[in-house]
């Protein structure tokens, strides 16, 4: 499916995960996110993923390790796990891919 018309499918008010890769065999992670207008995902730190965020649509701002990067059509850029992130869309909204390696199921285990 074209960016254009998930986004055109979602609906203009539609907002957060619009798409996610689904299958019980893959082994990535991966999700289209759009974000309202003036909307941020705090500041967080991934501890255990890194995490490729390719730009589709809109613009904004993806902050990695304290410096502030473009975060608009084409822009990609790779956040390393434990680097503080965090994402704010501009005027328009923002939306944008993120792909990274699949968190394993929880197991349980013995206690050791």
């Amino acid at each position: 499916m074209a960016v254009e018309e998930l986004l055109r499918e979602a609906g203009a008010d539609a907002a957060g995960a619009l798409w996610r890769l689904t299958g019980t065999e893959r082994q990535l992670d991966a999700n289209v996110v759009r974000l309202r207008p003036g909307a941020a995902v705090a500041a967080h730190v991934e501890t255990d993923l890194d995490v490729l965020v390719l730009g589709l649509a809109g613009r904004g701002t993806l902050r990695c390790a304290g410096v502030e990067h473009a975060l608009e059509p084409g822009a990609l850029r790779l956040l390393p796990r434990g680097a503080e992130r965090a994402v704010a869309a501009g005027a328009e909204g923002v939306a944008y891919l993120t792909v990274h390696r699949r968190r394993p199921g929880l197991t349980v285990r013995p206690r050791p």
